[in-house]
């Protein structure tokens, strides 16, 4: 064999392995071993309240509830009334990595609502609209709302006299 066929026959040997070389360098891509470092989420509230509404109640009471997507009912002998006051649930926007499980954890089983001129009702946390636990999707700065609702616990008329009833919750946003 002369040395230009032994110099041939090594390239035919050595082009394969050139050729893929050269491919992985054309095709490769930026490959990341894990995702980005956790941020603590950041929560705002967004001054809209947990109201519900104007209403009624007979004899006995019940409950009105807002669910989290903002429809309203009641329980019991109390009579839902559509006059102008605002219904809602209550709105957070969340911020966080995309990937964070986000759940909540309120401060107690119920919360005392104080009436002008007299009485309390207890207000109990309801569900969430998205429901929790929830993964995050979006990306910094752009945001989740989560809506919250609740159940108005509403005695009889010497308990629970007509008025305003105000108060404040406590919800803790979780980040797994």
């Amino acid at each position: 064999m002369s040395h230009w066929q032994n110099i041939q026959a090594g390239l035919k040997r050595f082009l394969p392995v050139l050729l893929q070389v050269f491919l992985l360098f054309v095709f490769s891509q930026k490959i990341a071993g894990q995702e980005p470092p956790p941020r603590p989420i950041t929560v705002t509230w967004t001054s809209q309240n947990l109201s519900f509404g104007a209403f009624y109640q007979g004899s006995i009471g019940g409950t009105v509830t807002i669910s989290p997507v903002g429809s309203r009912s009641s329980t019991g002998d109390i009579v839902l009334l559509n006059l102008g006051y605002p219904t809602s649930p209550a709105p957070f926007r969340v911020v966080g990595n995309p990937g964070t499980v986000v759940s909540i954890l309120t401060g107690g089983p119920g919360f005392t609502l104080t009436g002008n001129p007299a009485g309390t009702m207890t207000l109990n946390i309801g569900n969430t609209d998205p429901v929790m636990p929830y993964v995050l999707t979006t990306v910094p700065p752009n945001y989740t709302e989560f809506k919250i609702g609740g159940t108005l616990v509403v005695g009889n008329p010497l308990v629970n006299p007509p008025g305003d009833y105000t108060g404040t919750f406590e919800v803790t946003f979780i980040q797994e």
